[in-house]
């Protein structure tokens, strides 16, 4: 289904169930792994996803089409498993790095992590680095995204994202050859 159908049939309500479940179908895994990547532990990805999901149908209707819609749903995503973080953070009292440290370390007991040692510690060394970089590595590196698609969804510089993905990969360096 092309982008302006959707659009338009998302719009309708006669056809929006129908192409919300299209939606889905095209997105929930792209969107699962963005998120699964900030809040690791799959059930919590689960949840953030579904409540990206409600969130987007519950505001379709405002969705007025100034980006594309997975620009749109990404932006959502990405808001709704930030502020999970920061519930999460805020329930156990700590920072977000203790509770991104604390995440790290819970990977080993989740059944569905599937990395090795290497994963591991990639993941140590990607919880080191501050959130926006954080994001911007996972986009670049996981997803292949262009900047320019990055920065319709994080509402910010294609230059800012390309000196945060630089710093990001210069640290992560550091951080690997440090603790090998």
């Amino acid at each position: 289904m092309k982008n302006e159908t959707l659009f338009t049939e998302l719009k309708d309500k006669a056809t929006r169930d129908r192409a919300f479940s299209h939606l889905v179908q095209e997105y929930q895994q792209r969107l699962y792994w963005h998120i699964r990547r900030m809040v690791l532990n799959h059930d919590d990805a689960d949840d953030v996803l579904q409540n990206t999901f409600i969130k987007v149908y519950r505001n379709i209707e405002n969705f007025r089409g100034d980006s594309a819609v997975y620009s749109w749903m990404y932006r959502i995503a990405t808001n709704e498993a930030l502020n999970f973080l920061k519930k999460q953070a805020n329930r156990y009292r700590v920072t977000n790095e203790e509770l991104r440290e604390r995440m790290v370390n819970n990977l080993v007991a989740d059944t569905y992590f599937e990395g090795g040692e290497i994963e591991l510690q990639l993941q140590k060394a990607l919880a080191t680095l501050p959130e926006k970089q954080l994001l911007v590595f996972n986009m670049r590196y996981y997803q292949d995204m262009k900047y320019e698609d990055m920065s319709e969804i994080l509402d910010t510089s294609v230059g800012a994202l390309k000196a945060s993905y630089h710093h990001a990969v210069k640290k992560l360096q550091h951080y690997l050859k440090e603790n090998a």
